[in-house]
């Protein structure tokens, strides 16, 4: 009850500027488009509200819609949560392990970070995700979940009333072996006829409502299996990079030592119900969080701080094998790096073969990070950020100092 009222009560009316951008706008656009031609394929054409059938298939249409909208509201008005303004541990020897913040005026809690679009510091930040305009973090990481979870299923239950409509209404129109096709055609027998006729207009909206459905869930879906992939290890996104970079350190500097990420509890239950509860709120109160057995409070702030420190891991070095256009969802670079196209606004950077880029954090096919131009000690040439497909470049050989930078780069360091 706690999280319906955290949605209907605002505690400032100015949340709702987050429905006017184009995130939610598509996202609730495709909502509306597939729940309606459902419902009105459904009752019209395919399957009757006068049978127990057709009245079961309604209301779970219903309920689909109403899930799917619950959760995304709930994404996006409660918040990931954010670090208390002027926040600092109650232990004041603590901040020597803590990055403070200027914007927040705070220092920054274990596993927060800030994001420059809400420009405050996140609990427990995962990302910023621009469909629902806000970031999924510590307090909705399970409605965000959930949504990813419901979106792709209610769309595979209109996907089957789209296609099921369309060959009803049309299998004694086409001859061209449609009739060798064995489907219990029982549904669609009308007495009387339906009062709308299934012509052109409505064929044209069924079926690009059938592409708007596969489509969502094979996209949502697949980011459904990458946020249950880092639940289960009670990671984030950011997370998977900072021990990345880590591993990177070690194996650099040859440090007879193992990170272990401190917030994987060494069991995945354990890990899923940090996040998903019975009562809808996760556990803990996003400052602290239970730990690895000999892992430290502040294990992963300690490294942040090392890789800090030490500007070769502060950003790690690739060299481009391949061009990239810039393209957001390129289909020439293979099927999982088109599906996991990073959802965010942040631009895509043009690669040319050759050309060595900055990468600061990443994904499992993506990364994000910078270049810098030969022209760059040009005044008005500004370093160029965004992302690009990890197939497009390789990291380059740790022992391998003489062809970093450039010889056109040298010049502007």
């Amino acid at each position: 009850m706690g999280t319906f009222c955290s949605v209907i009560k605002f505690e400032n009316l100015q949340e709702l500027r987050r429905l006017c951008h184009w995130g939610p706008i598509i996202a609730l656009g495709v909502i509306a488009m597939c729940s309606t031609m459902a419902m009105i394929d459904s009752v019209l054409w395919y399957w009757p509200l006068h049978t127990t059938g057709g009245s079961v298939n309604f209301i779970m249409l219903i309920n689909w819609t109403i899930m799917i909208l619950y959760n995304y509201f709930n994404a996006m008005f409660m918040g990931p949560g954010f670090v208390p303004w002027g926040w600092k541990p109650e232990n004041s020897q603590d901040t020597i392990y803590l990055q403070y913040c200027k914007v927040c005026r705070a220092y920054k809690a274990p596993r927060s970070h800030h994001c420059r679009k809400c420009n405050r510091c996140v609990m427990k930040m995962d990302h910023h995700c621009p469909w629902i305009n806000n970031c999924c973090g510590y307090q909705n990481h399970a409605s965000f979940t959930l949504f990813l979870l419901l979106a792709p299923l209610g769309c595979l239950h209109a996907a089957f009333i789209f296609l099921m409509t369309m060959y009803t209404q049309l299998h004694h129109r086409l001859s061209f072996g449609w009739n060798t096709v064995k489907i219990d055609m029982s549904a669609a027998r009308r007495d009387p006829l339906p009062i709308i006729p299934f012509g052109l207009a409505a064929f044209a909206a069924t079926l690009f409502a059938l592409g708007l459905a596969i489509g969502t869930t094979i996209a949502v879906g697949m980011l459904f299996f990458i946020q249950m992939k880092i639940i289960l290890r009670n990671k984030t996104s950011i997370e998977s990079w900072i021990e990345e970079k880590a591993k990177d350190r070690i194996q650099y500097y040859q440090l007879n030592e193992v990170f272990v990420f401190p917030y994987d509890l060494g069991s995945r239950w354990r890990n899923f119900k940090q996040v998903f509860t019975w009562s809808g709120a996760p556990e803990g109160d996003g400052l602290e969080w239970p730990l690895r057995e000999g892992c430290h409070q502040y294990s992963l702030t300690i490294e942040q701080l090392k890789q800090k420190a030490d500007k070769r891991v502060r950003s790690v070095r690739y060299k481009v094998i391949e061009d990239y256009s810039g393209t957001c969802c390129p289909l020439n670079k293979g099927i999982r790096t088109f599906f996991t196209s990073p959802c965010t606004e942040e631009p895509r950077m043009r690669l040319q073969k050759g050309e060595f880029v900055l990468a600061t954090r990443g994904l499992r096919y993506w990364l994000y990070g910078d270049k810098i131009p030969e022209d760059a000690f040009v005044e008005g040439v500004s370093r160029l950020r965004g992302w690009f497909p990890r197939k497009c470049v390789e990291k380059c050989p740790c022992d391998a100092e003489a062809d970093w930078p450039p010889e056109g780069e040298k010049k502007t360091r």
